[in-house]
């Protein structure tokens, strides 16, 4: 039984992530820690975890914790996995790993220093429709949407909050490290190569600072990637795969249901009038609880982590480019 600290009391991880932890398969959530003492023990309470702590570090101290889940602000993730890695403690931190890629290459130099795995949060490269996505995708010509062309995809919220981190430059806030993260990832995910180069627009708020909308088009050797996401949009989540042949479409792609099935649309259509549609069908799962059992499955088997750390570095290096690119105009490409 892999033993479990979660750092933080956050929304998110209070409400959707512990809950898919602990329906995990041999595992424990056993402490969770918070800035003061009260919000802990109210968290432990209300989800039924042993013990609560006043402070992070004192977390970390517990000899009985064998992993952590961080779910910090943005501009926490570094300094407390490298925290936690000299703990001795395994490491699932939220995405995005870090702040920019620097940043995220010095949790490589802690993870090989200290020996525990070290693991981005990024749960949608576990869900069975991206992996059964990419299959597809592998098949190239002979597969159904044949050669990968171009994503074209969307995610928006509206984040009314003012107080919300995602408005705290200092913190790391803005979309495109939040929202932007997804379609950065699946882009390479599914193309399999890093794009050569990157372009973007972001647009600021005025108060904050913080960028509320991005679009960007990224360029790989066979094909683009082109995405808007903001945090003052009406809700969506679109993703178009468009293939030579055919493309692939997605009920709710970057958050999909976990208490009914899901689906993959493939159309092969020809012509638009003469529609050919597949639909297949996906049994209900959370990609949460997945992510958390695969990390607990290679802690235990001594294996690498599923997620590889140095994917993580790479990504980071493609939002830096697009972030690059809208304060220069240009095409960045990403240094990683």
């Amino acid at each position: 039984m892999l033993r479990w600290g979660i750092l933080g009391v956050s929304m998110f991880a209070t409400r959707r992530m512990i809950p898919a932890m602990q329906r995990a398969r041999d595992i424990s959530v056993t402490a969770i820690a918070s800035r003061t003492k009260d919000k802990a023990e109210k968290a432990a309470r209300e989800l039924g975890i042993a013990r609560a702590y006043g402070s992070y570090e004192e977390l970390l101290a517990d000899p009985e914790i064998d992993a952590v889940y961080i779910p910090l602000p943005n501009h926490l993730h570094v300094p407390f996995s490298i925290k936690a890695a000299e703990a001795g403690k395994h490491v699932l931190c939220e995405k995005p790993i870090a702040l920019n890629a620097e940043q995220a290459m010095s949790l490589l130099e802690a993870r090989d220093r200290t020996g525990v795995l070290v693991q981005e949060a990024a749960m949608i490269r576990v869900h069975p429709r991206w992996l059964a996505t990419r299959a597809e995708l592998a098949k190239g010509n002979s597969g159904k949407i044949g050669e990968l062309r171009s994503i074209v995809s969307s995610f928006g919220y509206n984040l009314r909050q003012r107080d919300n981190v995602r408005y705290q430059r200092e913190m790391g806030g803005g979309t495109l490290l939040d929202v932007g993260f997804y379609p950065v990832s699946i882009s390479r995910f599914c193309f399999g190569v890093e794009p050569a180069r990157v372009i973007a627009s972001l647009t600021r708020d005025p108060d904050s600072g913080v960028d509320i909308l991005a679009s960007a088009m990224l360029e790989f050797p066979t094909g683009q990637s082109v995405f808007s996401c903001g945090m003052q949009l009406s809700p969506s989540q679109q993703v178009a795969v468009l293939g030579s042949k055919g493309r692939i479409s997605f009920d709710v792609p970057w958050s999909p249901y976990t208490d009914r099935a899901t689906r993959l649309i493939i159309d092969r259509s020809e012509q638009l009038e003469e529609p050919m549609v597949e639909a297949v069908a996906f049994e209900p799962c959370n990609q949460y609880t997945l992510l958390v059992e695969g990390f607990s499955q290679a802690v235990k088997s001594g294996t690498a982590a599923p997620l590889p750390l140095e994917d993580s570095v790479k990504n980071m290096a493609v939002l830096d480019a697009l972030a690059r690119s809208s304060t220069s105009g240009r095409w960045e490409a990403p240094v990683a």
